[in-house]
């Protein structure tokens, strides 16, 4: 699945009927605010509150550069991009030519987080501030082609945080006539990256489920009746630890072995993608043990093996 810009008379027909949007982006600031202050919550009474602790640092950090080390308007090239490859994603994190503002956002992560660092994460630190330009692009390439083993998980949190804090820019560059293209639609149409979670959404796109991007941070809409991973219906299943009113459940399928979470904003509104599938770790737990694959990246696990 790709996106295409919306000529003029489809913009005022999908207004007048109503429909509802099958691309969402982000609100960087508010979405930055929002995750930390969740992990936090959440962190309180959790077996894994430290390491979210640990987040919501990193994630203070990405919301201060948001705001003081913002990166150059692309927005024409980008524009180009979507009108002259129709049929591609104009973000593809595999393809797109990143600039070095990404290693300069890397550098001030780092800058910022000494102060939080205990020995072990100062190493890791360290290790990056002192890495050349083409090792940190190599391992930058190796984590967007998902090639976890060759970065690291110590390395790969930082080295994505400031991978997503620069995608998530450029993402708000694209112009906002666009909609996704009919076609497989696991992968974010915007940068074709994996999913952290899917969300049912409450208020005005009430019962409707978006998948929440893992790099650039927008959401695409992806119809409940189907498995987001290999498109069948006829063998979905629905978990959760607590009850059958839980906010949070794993959407598993029968048919590809796969499972996705699924954050129910009507049970709590205050869901948010990253923070709770953090907290919910014990579900994937569950999930392994019965046989089923995780099919979602959480910007703070990455699987090394």
């Amino acid at each position: 699945m790709s996106i295409k810009i919306l000529p003029q008379d489809e913009i005022k027909q999908a207004a007048s009927s109503f429909q509802q949007p099958e691309l969402l982006f982000a609100n960087p600031k508010n979405l930055y605010s929002r995750r930390a202050k969740r992990l936090r919550e959440l962190a309180k009474e959790n077996p894994f509150g430290d390491y979210m602790e640990f987040a919501a640092n990193l994630v203070d950090i990405q919301l201060e550069l948001l705001e003081s080390q913002p990166i150059a308007n692309y927005s024409e090239k980008i524009t180009a991009c979507v009108e002259f490859t129709q049929g591609d994603k104009p973000l593809n994190a595999q393809h797109f030519q990143r600039t070095d503002e990404w290693r300069n956002l890397l550098l001030a992560i780092i800058e910022r987080f000494k102060p939080y660092a205990n020995n072990t994460i100062l190493s890791t630190l360290e290790w990056l501030e002192k890495a050349s330009s083409s090792e940190l692009e190599s391992l930058a390439d190796n984590l967007l082609g998902e090639h976890y083993e060759l970065v690291g998980a110590d390395k790969a949190v930082f080295i994505w945080a400031a991978l997503s804090l620069y995608w998530v820019q450029l993402a708000q560059q694209l112009p906002r006539n666009v909609r996704p293209e009919v076609g497989h639609k696991h992968l974010c149409p915007v940068c074709n990256s994996a999913p952290v979670t899917s969300v049912i959404h409450f208020g005005e796109a009430q019962g409707l489920r978006y998948l929440h991007c893992s790099l650039c941070e927008s959401e695409w809409h992806v119809v409940r009746a189907k498995c987001t991973n290999c498109d069948e219906s006829g063998k979905l299943d629905y978990w959760s630890l607590d009850n059958v009113e839980a906010a949070v459940k794993a959407e598993s399928c029968g048919d590809c072995h796969s499972y996705l979470k699924i954050l129910y904003q009507d049970k709590d509104f205050n869901v948010e993608p990253v923070a709770d599938d953090l907290a919910t770790l014990f579900l994937d737990s569950e999930m392994e043990q019965k046989g089923f694959s995780r099919s979602a990246l959480n910007p703070f696990l990455f699987q090394v093996e």
